[in-house]
């Protein structure tokens, strides 16, 4: 496989995310759970992915273009049922930040969406969650001022501003907190443990 074909179908990939997560929103069915079409979606894309990092190592920004480089992300970032496949990628994208070749933002989401899933504090704040209160909130996270200097570095707003933000988009999608607080994230925790986040 070359990498113009592996980039082609890394953005086939995310598109066909993208249009069922639009028509999940559309009908209603995102806002409670992990969507079973959308984890469905989600694992296959992982294996397809994977099977194209097997071939052409980590799809960074100098062998399959920034568009491509991006959706591969995406792809990662959504593979939250994927322990296993999400720390790989984890490594590999840091070596690509580190060698310039991707993108220090997708590095810092990758970090701490894995935190999140492990119960560790986010280091960027980019994690968000429904609150007791029935807001999106930032999940658990060190400290606002340290968060808010590890996200000027690499170009990030503020955590306040982006939290902002994400209520906005959150209210013109018309999405709605859970009816049950404390069932959803009981919920949310056997889904961990099965899935390998948490024992």
């Amino acid at each position: 496989m070359n990498y113009k074909e592996a980039g082609r179908r890394i953005i086939n990939l995310k598109n066909n995310d993208l249009e069922l997560r639009d028509r999940l929103l559309q009908s209603g069915d995102l806002s409670e759970g992990y969507n079973k079409e959308m984890e469905a979606m989600h694992n296959k894309n992982a294996l397809i992915l994977e099977a194209i990092i097997d071939k052409i190592g980590y799809p960074s920004i100098d062998k399959v273009g920034k568009e491509a480089s991006e959706a591969a992300w995406l792809i990662i970032q959504h593979a939250i049922a994927q322990p296993r496949f999400l720390k790989r990628c984890l490594n590999l994208l840091e070596y690509a930040v580190n060698e310039n070749k991707a993108d220090s933002k997708h590095l810092a989401y990758l970090t701490d969406r894995i935190a999140v899933f492990e119960d560790h504090a986010q280091l960027y704040g980019t994690q968000f969650d429904w609150d007791i209160a029935g807001q999106l909130s930032p999940s658990t996270f060190d400290d606002i001022q340290k968060v808010n200097r590890r996200r000027e570095k690499i170009g990030l707003n503020s955590l306040e501003e982006q939290t902002e933000i994400i209520r906005n988009r959150i209210k013109n999608e018309n999405q709605t907190p859970p009816v049950d607080f404390e069932e959803r994230k009981h919920k949310f925790n056997e889904w961990r443990k099965a899935a390998g986040w948490i024992k």
